[in-house]
């Protein structure tokens, strides 16, 4: 899943609070990047640093309420993409490092 943020400073805190919290095994900051938008009805561009968190379908609805009370925007981006595949070992990390208690 993924979301993105005005600052470097905003998506760590985002990300310590995600894997702290096991509602995500990890996290990537990406940025920044330049992002592209239309936004109440105006084009625009700006700044931003993406987030990108690695968790489980089960740990999704947890992670995104997480997301949406914590981030600054009213309206964030928050999306998730589904993994069709992936190396065991990794997957089996995901789901144990989420796993709740």
């Amino acid at each position: 899943m993924s979301t993105a943020a005005e600052s470097r400073e905003v998506v760590e805190r985002l990300a310590r609070g995600a894997v702290e919290g096991r509602l995500a095994a990890g996290a990537a900051i990406v940025g920044p990047v330049v992002s592209v938008f239309w936004h109440p009805g105006e084009f625009g561009t700006g700044e931003e640093w993406q987030l990108v968190l690695r968790t489980t379908v089960d740990r999704y609805p947890a992670l995104e309420a997480y997301l949406l009370e914590q981030h600054p925007w009213e309206n964030p981006e928050v999306v998730a993409v589904p993994i069709s595949a992936g190396a065991a070992g990794y997957l089996n990390w995901v789901r144990r490092a989420t796993a709740e208690g």
